[in-house]
């Protein structure tokens, strides 16, 4: 702006200069044109009398140098002049003061030399006797005098050049030194041009709106920061570049990265193959989706193209925590596929034995035993169905009513229900300690006795059946130990899941349905309670279990 105003200044002065030595030498040409012009008219009158009066002979004492006479006939001819014979000349008829001469009295006119640098003024009068009497007289033209001034011209010139260089670098620094201490951001508080004011007005009003559009756009990203930092799943915002423009905290624990991956490729914090594919993808399908497995979880990765006017702006990442779901997946269709092949395996037995008796294709004396074994597989199918329905029913977190249970009584009475059992294979049962608890008198039968009755099923002749209860910190524990086989340490984990057996032979005499330890499982965690498993192969199993004494508002 300074080289500008600087320029302006200059250019404008340097003009201004010139066209004034202009105006002037043109000025000053004029007034003594005008002035010798008088001056001739003045000296023609004089030798015009003399002439008259005197004739040839006063032109001949003449001896001017500035001024030059001609004395003309009527006809053109020139009878003298002071300057050129007479004979030389040609005739003057056709001159233009001559001819005004002749008609008027008086004529004047002008002519410039070839070059250009001499200019001649002509008086001409007519006399009495009709001739005409002319006075000439030669001056250096504006253009000679120019040249002739040349020098002072250029001194002068230069000097004001230069004396318009100073102030116009003066001037443009002064005109500049305000608007370079401008307070842009308080342009109400600046003392400057009067003509600034509507400008720093505008300005003002901009910054209001430009702090309100601010602070609009910092509470949406505050929102928009809170909202995404509350949610459970992983988003991720990709500009179409693939860089990250925002990761929430669920991401960045997916992921395994921090804040600085912000700005940064996504695959520095993802370099899988199927993931990075699957970006470029929704780029350009719009959508994609797939799963992924990171630190021990399975994500649902859902990837969305956002467009803006048909422009692609990005990718959004969304990733889903489907642990539970799959897991919760893959139990379904393995418990469809056991509870199939379990009820399959009876009714098979079932089918077979009343086909055998239908038909008539066994001995008198074997109906007994084939009807026998109808009624085995039939119960086994009941039990089947029994704890099928059972564990239906704590899946669905169904309410059922509740009680005070005294723990040892109702050891007991699983204890007389299995007496039997335990007889056959000479096991001695006890129960022992003391508590109470508050919970579901049948269901906690049921984790009782599918207790006890593995630990006789499992458990050597003339084994030993304990159960010890007591209560510790407004805890009921009860402790169930047999003398049995053991599990081995590699199984212990799984011997609660549905329909896993240990010694699968052994489990299929002894009628069970693999059904029974996830039953307890699922009993303990309706009342809210813990359960630990201590096994060794050839020693037996101890199984402890822990109830709040009083349950905790669900």
């Amino acid at each position: 702006m300074t080289s500008k105003i600087f320029r302006s200044v200059f250019i404008a002065s340097v003009s201004v200069l010139l066209v004034t030595l202009l105006i002037i030498t043109g000025s000053m040409s004029s007034y003594f044109d005008t002035v010798q012009q008088d001056e001739l008219r003045d000296e023609l009158e004089i030798a015009a009398a003399a002439t008259e009066k005197l004739g040839i002979s006063y032109l001949e004492k003449l001896t001017s140098d500035r001024y030059r006479l001609t004395w003309i006939t009527p006809e053109g001819d020139v009878l003298y002049d002071t300057d050129v014979d007479t004979a030389e000349m040609e005739n003057h008829m056709g001159r233009e003061e001559v001819q005004e001469a002749m008609k008027t009295g008086a004529g004047s006119s002008s002519r410039y030399s070839s070059t250009l640098t001499e200019k001649t003024l002509y008086e001409a009068m007519r006399l009495k006797d009709g001739s005409v009497l002319r006075i000439s007289v030669s001056h250096i033209t504006s253009v000679f005098l120019v040249l002739g001034m040349l020098q002072q011209i250029i001194i002068i010139f230069i000097l004001a050049a230069v004396l318009s260089l100073i102030l116009a670098t003066r001037m443009a620094k002064n005109i500049v030194k305000p608007f370079n201490h401008l307070d842009l951001e308080h342009p109400m508080e600046n003392d400057t041009y009067e003509e600034l004011a509507p400008l720093l007005h505008r300005i003002h009003s901009q910054h209001k709106q430009i702090d309100s559009q601010i602070k609009e756009l910092q509470w949406k990203k505050d929102e928009f920061n809170q909202v995404i930092a509350q949610m459970e799943e992983g988003l991720v915002l990709l500009n179409d570049k693939g860089t990250i423009m925002s990761i929430n905290p669920a991401a960045k624990a997916i992921f395994k990265t921090g804040e600085f991956c912000v700005g940064q490729d996504f695959l520095t914090v993802d370099r899988s193959s199927e993931l990075s594919e699957a970006i470029r993808n929704a780029q350009i399908n719009g959508h994609e989706g797939l799963r992924i497995h990171r630190n021990g979880r399975e994500y649902q990765i859902n990837i969305s193209r956002t467009t803006s006017e048909e422009h692609n702006l990005g990718c959004v990442l969304l990733a889903f925590d489907v642990t539970e779901q799959a897991s919760a997946e893959r139990c379904r269709q393995e418990f469809t596929a056991n509870v199939s092949h379990e009820l399959k395996t009876p009714l098979q037995s079932i089918i077979g034995s009343a086909e055998l008796i239908e038909n008539g294709l066994m001995k008198p004396e074997d109906t007994p035993r084939f009807a026998r074994n109808i009624r085995k597989e039939s119960r086994r199918l009941v039990n089947l169905i029994d704890d099928i329905i059972r564990l239906s029913q704590l899946d669905e977190g169904e309410t059922m009513p509740m009680e005070q249970v005294n723990l040892p009584a109702l050891a007991g009475e699983v204890l007389s229900v299995l007496q039997d059992s335990a007889a056959l294979k000479n096991i001695s049962m006890t129960v022992s300690g003391e508590a109470t608890v508050f919970g579901v008198n049948r269901l906690l039968f049921e984790m009782l006795y599918n207790l006890c009755d593995n630990a006789i099923k499992y458990n050597v002749p003339n084994g030993r059946v304990e159960v010890v209860i007591g209560q510790a910190d407004n805890k009921g524990i009860i402790t169930v130990k047999d003398t049995g086989v053991g599990i081995p340490e590699d199984q212990q984990s799984r011997v609660f899941e549905r329909f896993y057996r240990v010694d699968k032979s052994h489990s299929k005499q002894s009628g069970g349905t693999g059904l029974g330890l996830s039953i307890v499982k699922h009993v303990v965690q309706y009342h809210q309670g813990t359960i630990e498993l201590c096994s060794k192969e050839g020693i037996g199993t101890t199984i402890t279990v822990t109830l709040p004494v009083t349950l905790p508002q669900q």
